[in-house]
């Protein structure tokens, strides 16, 4: 056995750690766009809160936001086109995370609003912008492992035949 080559007990696990991550990520992203969508205008106070974005755009993708979260969490949640969810939602994470330490660097106090809310903050509260970023990295990592490993085990793009090169290995050693 070569010394690049993973260790079989690797080689079966790795399916079910995209799994986990595809899970996780994809239902972080359904409960934020669900706790969001309900109220869209809180959604666009939260993005223009940033100040990143001119209001002509910052309002589209404050209402497009919640519906695009639910949109790639299920399709994540069902493992299906799962390579191309897993980009978008590292994609949307990362964009999140450059977000947030831009309002940090910048002095805004700011609500992150990831979970809905969002806004400007009221006396008394304190931005938790260190533990929004590291969350928001991890879902990065996690996107970026899933985009790697597709589609990990109970997807549809297994059953379908769409899935990516760890699908069924070492299922039957």
């Amino acid at each position: 056995m070569a010394a690049s080559q993973p260790s079989r007990n690797v080689r079966m696990a790795i399916p079910w750690v995209t799994t986990v991550a595809r899970l996780v990520l994809g239902g972080v992203l359904i409960v934020a766009g669900a706790l969001k969508i309900g109220n869209p205008a809180d959604s666009v106070v939260a993005v223009k809160a940033y100040q990143l974005l001119p209001d002509s755009i910052a309002v589209p993708v404050g209402y497009a936001l919640p519906i695009l979260e639910i949109v790639v969490g299920v399709l994540l949640v069902v493992g299906l086109l799962t390579r191309v969810a897993a980009v978008v939602a590292g994609l949307l994470m990362f964009a999140f995370v450059f977000g947030i330490a831009w309002a940090w660097a910048n002095g805004l106090r700011i609500d992150c609003g990831c979970f809905g809310g969002g806004g400007q903050l009221g006396a008394g509260q304190e931005p938790t912008y260190l533990l929004d970023i590291l969350r928001d990295f991890g879902l990065v990592l996690l996107g970026a492992w899933t985009v790697r490993f597709p589609p990990g085990r109970l997807a549809l793009d297994g059953a379908l035949g769409l899935g990516g090169d760890t699908d069924d290995e070492g299922a039957d050693d």
